[in-house]
């Protein structure tokens, strides 16, 4: 059985799709590009109306680029030989351990990475630069890109290198105990990462004493929502966009502002951002996501399992035999070209959570309007995409437009 054609198959009609919902959402852009549309011609003036338009014109033919670009570098790794010659050059070098088949799976994913730089490096200094967002340096852009690399290398390694060799040790169930693992590896991560992984990235320092310290304390309390903090992130040192979130586990937690954010928002904004943030916790969305995430993992592992021993699969792409690394490489490789279709059921969970959380954030703040006036603030800052195609949105976007945001929330005050 030749898997060629299918897998052929899969990635281009990943491609068309992503090309069809571009072109779309690049049509209904442009289509009311001529005015400010009637529901933002009181919030929002014609200048910074015409930058969100053009500033999304190029983000979305940057996206059509680039994803043309991965496609193609994808199918020339599939379909060129060019994965059995690597993976011939590299045994003949190395050998067959586990040791030396981790470090091959890393380099792999270090050529593809290799090959998005361009893209990124575009996207920070022309793209970003041009609409005034961008305000990081060369140097700090190369050392963040270090850092990841040695990030990926120092966690990477390790955890591939476990999996490989759970495989060999544990038998027919590996994919099980892999499972468990993962989670296990999950739960570590949400702890370390607040504590050491994203200082190295970012200077945190304590929100200081004040007003709004002590209104966002007091919201916090009135929420029953337990925190080990609240502190200001210097995302300014990179961008100009802003956000919020809270990172770590159980009374671990901290709440963590950009430093942008702050400079937008008024108090009341704030809280009302922060509210929305704590309504993802209260609601347990959180913890449904985790659920939801442990389900696809499960189902990913016996898929692996399953794809792991059907030798039509290897010969289909120039390997002579089943081999684990190549099993999941190549599971690595197509996990886009398949989740891309499912995509749009994640998304519109999420979109659901969006709306409980900000119902969640009128209903515990004084000014129920504060909830409002934050989104029209960020996506006006943010320069969002204000018309998006029904079909983009619907596929796309983890989170309403601001239009159906504002709508719910004034749907829930009984405004007209």
């Amino acid at each position: 059985m030749d898997a060629r054609l299918i897998v052929l198959f899969l990635i281009l009609s990943r491609w068309a799709g992503q090309l069809v919902l571009g072109w779309l959402n690049r049509c209904s852009v442009q289509a009311h590009a001529g005015g400010i549309p009637e529901a933002f011609r009181e919030t929002l003036d014609g200048e910074t109306y015409r930058k969100s338009v053009a500033y999304t014109l190029e983000k979305n033919r940057l996206a059509l680029w680039q994803d043309s670009w991965d496609t193609l570098i994808l199918l020339l790794f599939l379909f060129s030989g060019l994965l059995p010659w690597l993976h011939g050059t590299h045994r003949a070098v190395l050998g067959s351990s586990l040791p030396a088949q981790t470090l091959f799976l890393l380099e792999v994913g270090l050529l593809f990475a290799l090959a998005d730089i361009p893209w990124g490096w575009y996207s920070q200094f022309n793209l970003e630069e041009r609409f005034g967002f961008n305000t990081t340096t060369k140097k700090l852009w190369w050392t963040d890109l270090g850092k990841e690399f040695l990030l990926s290398m120092g966690i990477g390694f390790p955890l591939l290198l476990a999996l490989l060799a759970l495989v060999r040790w544990s038998g027919p169930t590996w994919w099980l105990w892999a499972w468990a693992g993962t989670f296990l590896v999950q739960v570590i991560l949400m702890v370390v990462v607040p504590v050491w992984i994203l200082p190295w990235f970012f200077k945190f320092t304590p929100l200081p004493e004040g007003a709004l310290r002590e209104r966002l304390l007091r919201l916090a309390e009135r929420a029953g929502f337990r925190h080990a903090g609240l502190q200001v992130m210097d995302g300014s040192r990179r961008s100009r966009h802003s956000n919020a979130f809270f990172t770590g586990l159980g009374r671990f937690r901290k709440i963590i502002l950009f430093d942008t954010l702050l400079q937008q928002l008024s108090e009341e904004e704030a809280e009302a951002v922060l509210a929305h943030e704590i309504g993802h916790d209260r609601m347990g969305h959180i913890r449904r996501m985790l659920v939801l995430s442990l389900v696809g993992s499960l189902l990913a592992f016996r898929l692996l399992d399953w794809i792991s021993s059907q030798k039509w699969l290897y010969s289909s792409f120039g390997f002579s035999e089943p081999d684990m690394a190549i099993a999941l490489l190549l599971f690595a490789l197509l996990a886009n070209t398949v989740s891309f279709w499912w995509s749009p059921v994640s998304n519109w969970l999420s979109r659901r959570f969006e709306y409980q959380a900000d119902a969640f954030a009128a209903g515990c703040i004084a000014d129920s309007n504060a909830m409002i006036r934050a989104l029209r603030i960020l996506n006006r800052e943010n320069l969002s995409n204000l018309t998006p195609h029904p079909a983009y949105s619907f596929f796309y976007y983890s989170h309403p437009t601001l239009l159906e945001r504002e709508r719910a929330l004034e749907k829930r005050s009984g405004q007209p």
